[in-house]
């Protein structure tokens, strides 16, 4: 057992209280992190801005060669990195590599992004220009789930903007995000990026701050309202990335052999765990059988077990207030007496977070199992008759992230996208996102945008300066 130190203004530091951090498949403590509270955030939110005064001063190319760096750090180490994180989150191998490779491309990628002046008059009585400029200490706060690339979402964009940066991983997995401080501490000048780790009591301390500008954060919605009101006190700008209900759409003409694991694997990747996995499938009544059938069929072909095995496709739950939770919508289930195509019970073995491949069989609309974010590996399937239905039936939620259509008819597919009331829409595929396209909720699936340009100026104001011509002074 490895204990991790964290990252505060340039130095890797520990108080003498540590928190124990459990590999979800097995149940046994695989690390040691700091746990800090007001007095750790207190110093690296003073680093933080003491950094901001020279950072915000920096070029654009000085600050996008910073971000390079922390590009190459990561995948340079992607090998030791990635086993590291399927020892704390408990994804599959596969899964971890591409959740490292991810976060440095993401990184490399969004370093090109700039914010150019925009030019609002000039003419012979004035010129005017609005400018971006850096709101100033940013507070980040990320989720279990992908605690690697959800850090560089916000540690990237907050960096190339000008911002400096405090962050805090989930206590659940925070071993990987110290160790990747660890790699960046000679990258970054100090103060810029500042890493922090605590229980959830550390969150409230930092959205309340007086000295952070800004919140960024991704998680629950029930959370992102807690944050919303105690960032309502001095009126710090945010950014929140929340739950969402993800229906997908399958039109009679799609074809049932080709979508079928790609459905599966929109569903279920990362154990469920992921904000855009399709929590809902609507297939139309001409293919339902034959698909839900077919996708039965291949969920039977997936291992479930230790991410760290050569084989696993889904792995554990990562935490155990989470598989509680999912085994409590499952039963629920059970006890309305709905039909299961795979899956409902529970692993025997008693040791680790394991949750069998769960499908079921045309719920009710009403069903828990439908109406709320599973988060999980729990899919339910639902007949539609018409296109104008099951719009309908997708946009009656609360949520509002993402979607996808399938269908052989792209233009009927894009057609129906636009009638889908959620941030981004997929037409036969899933969870492609673009570093350089916005990625936000609609509803309450959250507040703000992530990625591209419109993502970058979350972190910023915009300033116009004018300047009149000829002026008697």
């Amino acid at each position: 057992m490895t204990d991790y130190k964290n990252l505060i203004d340039g130095k890797m530091v520990d108080n003498g209280q540590w928190l124990e951090v459990l590999n979800p498949a097995t149940e046994q403590v695989v690390g040691r992190v700091p746990s800090c509270g007001k007095e750790e955030l207190d110093s690296a939110v003073a680093a933080a801005r003491r950094a901001f005064t020279q950072w915000k001063k920096t070029t654009a190319e000085e600050r996008q060669k910073v971000v390079q760096g922390i590009a190459a750090a990561i995948k340079e180490n992607a090998d030791e990195l990635y086993r590291l994180l399927t020892s704390e989150q408990g994804k599959p191998h596969a899964q971890a590599q591409q959740e490292i490779y991810g976060a440095a491309g993401l990184a490399a990628a969004q370093s090109t992004l700039t914010l150019d002046d925009v030019i609002n008059q000039d003419d012979d009585t004035r010129l005017s220009r609005t400018r971006r400029v850096p709101v100033g200490v940013v507070g980040g706060i990320v989720p279990w789930n992908f605690p690697i690339m959800m850090a560089i979402q916000k540690i990237v964009p907050a960096l190339v903007a000008g911002c400096t940066i405090v962050l805090k991983p989930s206590p659940f997995t925070p071993l990987t995000t110290l160790r990747v401080a660890e790699l960046i501490k000679d990258v970054v000048p100090a103060g810029t990026v500042n890493i922090i780790t605590g229980e959830d009591t550390l969150g409230p301390l930092i959205t309340e701050h007086p000295d952070i500008d800004k919140i960024t954060f991704t998680g629950s919605t029930a959370t992102g309202k807690k944050i919303m009101e105690g960032a309502s006190g001095d009126l710090k700008r945010i950014t929140l990335e929340l739950g969402g209900n993800d229906a997908s759409i399958v039109l009679p003409d799609a074809d049932v052999q080709k979508v079928a694991e790609q459905l599966f694997w929109s569903s279920f990747s990362n154990a469920g765990q992921v904000c855009i996995a399709a929590k809902r499938i609507y297939i139309h009544e001409d293919i339902y059988d034959d698909l839900s059938k077919a996708i039965a069929d291949y969920a039977k072909t997936v291992v479930v077990g230790d991410g760290s095995q050569q084989g696993t496709g889904v792995g554990p739950i990562q935490n155990k207030k989470q598989y509680e939770r999912v085994l409590d919508l499952i039963q629920d289930a059970k006890d309305n007496g709905y039909k299961f195509l795979t899956g409902g019970d529970k692993d025997p073995s008693g040791t680790g977070y394991y949750v069998p491949i769960t499908i079921l069989d045309n719920p009710p609309e009403d069903a828990r199992i439908v109406a709320e974010e599973q988060f999980g590996p729990v899919m339910p399937l639902m007949k539609f008759a018409s296109v104008d239905e099951v719009i309908e039936r997708a946009n009656n939620s609360e949520y509002g992230l993402a979607g996808a259509v399938w269908t052989k008819d792209t233009d009927k597919g894009v057609e129906i996208a636009e009638q889908l009331e959620t941030g981004t829409v997929w037409i036969n595929e899933f969870m492609q996102l673009s570093p350089f396209a916005p990625f936000g909720g609609h509803k309450q699936s959250g507040f703000g945008a992530e990625y591209g340009i419109d993502g970058l100026k979350e972190f910023t104001y915009p300033q116009v300066i004018t300047v009149k011509c000829d002026a008697a002074v």
